[in-house]
């Protein structure tokens, strides 16, 4: 079956820090998008009332749900309105993450 080759290819990835560091990055991303579309749903609201109350652009909306998050401080408005805040975090990376090259 397609999935089982998708899950090896991915579980044989995750072995690489630098890989495994950026896919948790996508799954916490992911997360906050969901809690936002959530809100939406359970509210009844789409992507432009939900900028309105908010204070920043639906365009602002779309991106965040996509998991492009170029502001924080845009990111925090959403996030206190649907009941959630922002916790960051500078979590030193492991040695052998500075020596990977990208591309």
């Amino acid at each position: 079956m397609k999935l089982e080759k998708v899950d090896e290819h991915l579980k044989e990835k995750l072995k690489d820090p630098y890989f495994k560091e950026l896919y948790e990055l996508e799954m916490q991303k992911l997360k906050i998008a969901k809690r936002i579309v959530g809100y939406r749903v359970k509210e009844g609201i789409n992507q432009a009332q939900l900028a309105k109350l908010t204070g920043v652009t639906q365009q602002h909306i779309s991106k965040i749900e996509r998991g492009e998050f170029s502001s924080v401080a845009t990111l925090e408005k959403i996030l206190f309105r649907v009941g959630y805040t922002v916790k960051i975090r500078a979590i030193p990376l492991r040695r052998n993450l500075h020596t990977h090259s990208v591309g």
